[in-house]
């Protein structure tokens, strides 16, 4: 971990984190999460923060690692049919991760996952934070419709209401 890295984290303010992504935003992220969810079995989940939290520096943590903490924390994994997905994006870095839940993750290679990341970085290097949240969504849409179908009896096991930490 370099001090400039360490420095940048814990001097953005957390309303950073908000700026890129409006009640506006968020509620039409919220939104295609909802119409999301009615075409496949799968959960997904959309977290954004501006910085990684202090212990999570001093462990040295990657913008990976916190993906894959918020993805227990936020009980992603904790779906009926190991079929949840987070969409963690974290602006200090410029990073964005996928995580998938194993029953995806037997089906869907992470280079999909990866490419779908890349796209959006693109997005929001160009300053268009909504459509490649958007973009992004569609995207995870399609690869769960096509592994995931919609049975009819999709719950909403967990909230579609984006996180921002």
């Amino acid at each position: 971990m370099t001090p400039g890295r360490i420095a940048r984290h814990l001097l953005v303010p957390h309303w950073v984190a908000l700026r890129p992504f409006p009640a506006s935003v968020l509620g039409r992220i919220e939104s295609a999460i909802g119409s999301s969810e009615r075409k496949h079995d799968g959960e997904l989940r959309f977290a954004a923060e501006a910085g990684l939290p202090l212990a999570s520096l001093w462990r040295g943590q990657s913008p990976r690692g916190r993906a894959i903490e918020l993805f227990s924390q936020l009980r992603v994994w904790d779906t009926e049919h190991d079929s949840g997905v987070l969409i963690y994006v974290q602006l200090v870095d410029r990073t964005i991760e996928i995580v998938a839940d194993r029953g995806i993750n037997a089906r869907v290679a992470q280079a999909s996952w990866d490419g779908i990341c890349r796209r959006m970085e693109a997005a929001f290097r160009g300053g268009q934070f909504e459509q490649g949240a958007l973009a992004a969504i569609d995207e995870v849409t399609a690869l769960l419709a096509s592994h995931f179908p919609a049975s009819g009896a999709n719950s909403n096991e967990l909230p579609d209401t984006p996180v921002v930490l």
